[in-house]
C-alpha cells in the first residue's frame, strides 16, 4: 500500500492549518507548534468527499482550548471531510501528532503498517484519536481517518472560535459551501450549541 487517503473532518478540512501537521508550524490561533511529518511534502490530491457518520464536539483541546471534533461512525447523517493523498507513514505521523506523540516513532510506526488491515475500525488506545476508521475507497485507494473509539459516549463540549473558523474554511474550500450551509451544518453538531447559536455563527463566520 503505497498511497491512502486522509479524510480530515475538524480544523485539518483548512490546508494551511493541515499544512502544520506535515510541514511543521503553528496554526493561526492555535497554541502548539508541530513538529511535523517525516516527509513534508504536500498531499498528491486533494478531494471533498462526505461520509456516512456524524460530526460531534467533545473534550477539552489543549490547542484550541475548547471541544475538539469527533467522527461517530455509528451516528445518524453525513460528515463532511477533506480527502489528502498521502503515503501510509506520513498518515501515521500526522496521527502521531494528534497524540502528541513523535513523528517515526512507535505509534506513527505501528499505525502506518496496520492500514491494510483495517476493515472498519481498529482501536490502538484509548486516546482521543487512537482508533483508524476505513471508509471506502476513492480512485481504488483506502481512505482512513481517526477518531475516539467510542465517539458517540463523550460528552459534548463546544468548541472556541478559532477552531469553528477553520473549520468553516474548510468547508468552504473543499466543498464551496457559503456562511449559511456551514451555520446548518455545525450548529446540529452535538457540543456546538452549548455556546454557539446560529446567530452567533453568522456573526463569527462574517465577522
Amino acid at each position: 500500500m503505497e498511497r491512502v487517503w486522509y479524510v480530515a473532518y475538524g480544523s485539518n478540512l483548512a490546508l494551511d492549518r493541515f499544512r502544520c501537521y506535515l510541514a511543521g508550524g503553528r496554526p493561526a490561533g492555535g497554541m502548539r507548534v508541530y513538529p511535523g511529518c517525516r516527509d513534508r511534502s504536500d498531499p498528491e490530491q486533494i478531494a471533498g468527499v462526505d461520509v456516512p457518520g456524524r460530526l460531534l464536539f467533545a473534550g477539552a483541546s489543549k490547542v484550541w482550548g475548547g471541544g475538539s471534533a469527533f467522527y461517530d461512525p455509528a451516528g445518524p447523517g453525513r460528515v463532511a471531510g477533506r480527502a489528502y493523498l498521502l503515503t501510509p507513514d506520513q498518515l501515521g505521523d500526522v496521527a502521531a501528532q494528534e497524540m502528541r506523540r513523535e513523528p517515526g516513532g512507535p505509534f506513527a510506526r505501528d499505525l502506518a503498517g496496520l492500514l491494510a488491515n483495517v476493515e472498519s475500525l481498529h482501536t490502538m488506545g484509548p486516546g482521543r484519536y487512537e482508533t483508524v476508521a476505513r471508509l471506502g475507497e476513492r480512485d481504488g485507494l483506502p481512505m482512513f481517518t481517526v477518531t475516539h473509539g467510542n465517539a458517540s459516549d463523550l460528552d459534548p463540549a463546544a468548541p472556541t472560535a478559532p477552531y469553528l473558523r477553520w473549520i468553516a474554511t474548510g468547508l468552504t474550500e473543499a466543498h464551496g459551501w457559503t456562511t449559511p450551509q456551514i451555520v446548518d451544518y455545525l450548529s446540529a453538531a452535538p457540543g456546538v450549541q452549548l455556546s454557539w447559536t446560529p446567530d452567533a455563527l453568522t456573526e463569527l463566520l462574517t465577522a
